[in-house]
């Protein structure tokens, strides 16, 4: 029981200490998670067993709940990056409904087609944050021992 404290902790702890780069990260980690997991409910026959369909269900709808936190999370009033935003809630959107239909008629390549499409775009956020942190420490230290 304490480990499950300690470590519920050091969850809430990463979250609240994370750049908006990592928290991002953190939500397409989530998605594409939820997505393999109700990818793995699917048998040989492409078929889920009626005994997982509900958790199959439970583990799209998560991956929903992430890309729609996604789409809120997207600032439309950067003018010069109002298309990337507008593409991206477009994209969003697309698999939102993608998933919608992947559910209603247990279709696993759907589920699969935007687990993919969430990893690329995963890849290239890391890419971008990773730049980002990188042009940061090329700055000035924000702290110095040297006195």
């Amino acid at each position: 029981m304490a480990y499950n404290q300690a470590f519920s902790a050091y969850k809430t702890t990463g979250v609240k200490t994370a750049t908006q780069g990592k928290l991002l990260l953190m939500l397409y980690d989530e998605a594409i998670k939820q997505l393999k997991t109700a990818s793995s409910y699917f048998n040989d026959n492409g078929k889920v067993e009626a005994s997982n369909i509900e958790k199959m269900n439970k583990c799209v709808q998560k991956a929903q709940e992430v890309i729609t936190e996604l789409m809120a999370s997207l600032n439309m009033n950067i003018e010069s990056a109002k298309d990337i935003a507008e593409n991206l809630l477009s994209l969003y959107f697309f698999f939102n409904k993608e998933l919608m239909n992947a559910t209603i008629n247990q279709d696993k390549s759907k589920i699969d087609f935007v687990c993919k499409m969430m990893s690329e775009l995963r890849g290239a956020w890391a890419q971008a944050d990773a730049m980002t942190q990188t042009h940061t420490s090329e700055g000035k230290p924000s702290f110095s021992i040297s006195g």
